[in-house]
């Protein structure tokens, strides 16, 4: 394990020598201890990332992109490791981690390794005599800052069209999972990445955090996170008028209709709330049924979560792991009153497990509850394993429930009736929305949310114009001053 920052292509320690520890959270013992970033190592990180963009953003682009396709191949290489890495880190069952974590990371860098050279500018038609085109540059230093929920992903995706595009970068792991993130950097060494084209320095919120949005240097921030902290950097970033790309909560509305096939919809439903403890911010948390077909839903759904294995993450049997942090399943937990408070109805789950093996860590059954559209429970984002039950008449008012928060990051719908899945992907507000499957993800495809989730799309070639500007040249072909010009 590596657990200095890694700062102008050299672990080092922190100014401070401050330290945090990293928690495994299958039993919350200690791990180790990484270098605490603050931010003398921001501006550290910042230098090395501006004194190596000159020479990264005249490197041919085919050139970049063959090192994020050599990086691609190493963590293939070393995937095992990673994925051991990972699952120890944040409680990700190591079947996950090594089907689905992995390889999307492997796969995202490629794909902007083969983007790398793709990148067109445009011409434009204009009045005879000229030429006018458009050309795309890269920004300079980023800034980026990555969540604990899928910290080895989240870096592909930030960094893949960052880099691709010429940018060098500086990104923050979460102080709580930065340990892929640092092992990941060695591995872009190895491949033959220069020294300051990236820089990782894990740290705090309100430390590394805000000095990287706040920095003069910087000309993007790209945060994955709260929708709390995510205003907190809009307002950050104003200093220098930096651009913020941000991914923030979701709510998202899994709709089953009538006409749904029940068994595929029971078993998506479940991927869509238990997948990764439930934290993600494209979780379908809100689960709406339509009131004909409610009754032997939820008996399939209670049975399928009843009989879901909780268990020691390295575990291959395991299903589901803990929670990240104890932190976060302390508010997890604490939703359950909410929403007894309120008048829900708690199903199943909403407490630790009974195996004593599991006593010490930050483990949550699968809890499913029986809620109004309007409760908190309903409205807020809780980021775990819970799931609220809600029934509808029609389709008009299944609509009027999806679109009843403030998020609008990822969406689902079960339905055979071709006319209805595209009527109603149409009308939900949600940048992502998935028919007859959820939290389906592919590099090539722009990941984003609209409203309290955030502005800005991760992967595919929208990603790609996320970190360039728009240069627009005029040439006056004929060398000549047109009559129109004033004598």
């Amino acid at each position: 394990m590596r657990n200095q920052l890694f700062i102008g292509g050299e672990f080092v320690d922190s100014v401070s020598g401050a330290t945090i520890e990293v928690i495994n959270p299958h039993d919350c013992s200690v791990i180790t201890e990484v270098a605490e970033a603050r931010a003398d190592d921001v501006d550290r990180a910042v230098d090395a990332a501006s004194a190596a963009f000159p020479a990264w953003r005249k490197l041919a682009a085919a050139e970049r992109g063959r090192l994020l396709l050599k990086l691609a191949d190493a963590i293939e290489a070393h995937g095992e490791e990673l994925a051991q890495l990972e699952s120890l880190d944040t409680g990700h069952p190591i079947s996950d981690a090594r089907k689905l974590d992995v390889p999307r990371t492997a796969a995202c860098f490629r794909y902007f390794g083969g983007m790398a050279d793709k990148l067109q500018g445009d011409v434009i038609p204009v009045e005879p005599g000229f030429l006018n085109y458009v050309q795309r540059e890269p920004l300079g230093v980023v800034g980026q800052i990555v969540p604990w929920n899928f910290p080895l992903m989240f870096c592909s995706w930030k960094m893949g069209p960052a880099l691709a595009a010429g940018n060098t970068v500086v990104l923050k792991p979460s102080e709580l999972t930065p340990l892929s993130s640092l092992r990941l950097a060695e591995l872009m060494t190895e491949v033959g990445f220069p020294a300051g084209v990236v820089n990782m320095v894990p740290g705090f919120g309100a430390g590394a955090g805000e000095r990287l949005a706040t920095h003069p240097d910087v000309a993007k921030i790209a945060f994955t996170g709260s929708t709390a902290t995510g205003r907190r950097i809009v307002e950050y970033s104003a200093s220098n008028l930096k651009r913020v790309q941000l991914e923030l909560g979701g709510k998202g509305a899994n709709i089953v209709f009538e006409d749904a096939i029940i068994p595929a919809a029971v078993g998506g439903s479940a991927f869509a709330i238990f997948h990764n403890q439930g934290q993600a911010c494209i979780a379908g948390s809100r689960l709406l049924l339509h009131e004909k077909i409610a009754d032997q839903f939820l008996e399939r759904f209670v049975g399928l979560a009843k009989s879901i294995k909780l268990g020691n993450p390295l575990d291959p049997t395991t299903e589901m792991g803990p929670l990240t942090s104890p932190m976060h399943r302390d508010r997890v937990i604490s939703y359950v009153k909410v929403a007894i408070d309120e008048g829900g109805e708690v199903i199943t789950g909403g407490r630790a497990p009974d195996d004593p093996a599991l006593a010490n860590g930050c483990y949550i059954e699968p809890t499913i509850v029986r809620a109004k559209p309007g409760d908190r429970v309903c409205q807020e984002e809780v980021f775990g394993p819970f799931v609220t039950v809600s029934t509808f008449a029609d389709d008009d008012e299944a609509l009027a429930i999806a679109n009843s928060t403030d998020y609008g990051l990822g969406g689902g719908l079960w339905t055979q009736n071709l006319s209805r899945a595209h009527r109603m992907a149409g009308a939900m507000r949600s940048g992502m929305i998935w028919v007859n499957s959820y939290k389906r993800v592919s590099p090539a495809s722009p990941f984003g949310g609209t409203g309290l989730s955030g502005y800005g799309r991760e992967m595919g070639f929208e990603a790609m114009r996320e970190y360039t500007e728009a240069k627009s040249i005029w040439i006056n072909v004929d060398a000549q001053i047109p009559p129109w010009y004033p004598r």
